[in-house]
């Protein structure tokens, strides 16, 4: 881990926009639970379509976006010891 300054455009909740250093355009910030729920969402939109359908390949591409980018945020977590902000336990 290292901390470097970074230009903060807006910091609403669940919406911040900063520039990070060396990057040329601001980027959105979407906190680990907030990403946790799109996935489940685009794990929803692809059920709800249904594999062979019109459509369906360009949500899983989505879906399985969302998906690496939740599993890089794990792994980052778990290297530094942070727990999660979300429970992946299955809702009964």
């Amino acid at each position: 881990m290292r901390v470097e300054p970074v230009e903060i455009y807006s910091d609403t909740t669940n919406a911040a926009v900063m520039r990070h250093p060396g990057r040329h355009f601001p980027g959105f910030l979407i906190q680990g639970d907030s990403l946790y729920v799109l996935c489940q969402r685009a794990d929803e939109v692809c059920a709800s379509i249904g594999r062979g359908a019109p459509g369906f390949d360009t949500a899983n591409e989505l879906r399985n976006a969302l998906w690496d980018s939740l599993t890089h945020y794990k792994t980052v977590l778990r290297e530094h010891q942070l727990p999660l902000p979300f429970s992946e336990a299955p809702l009964t």
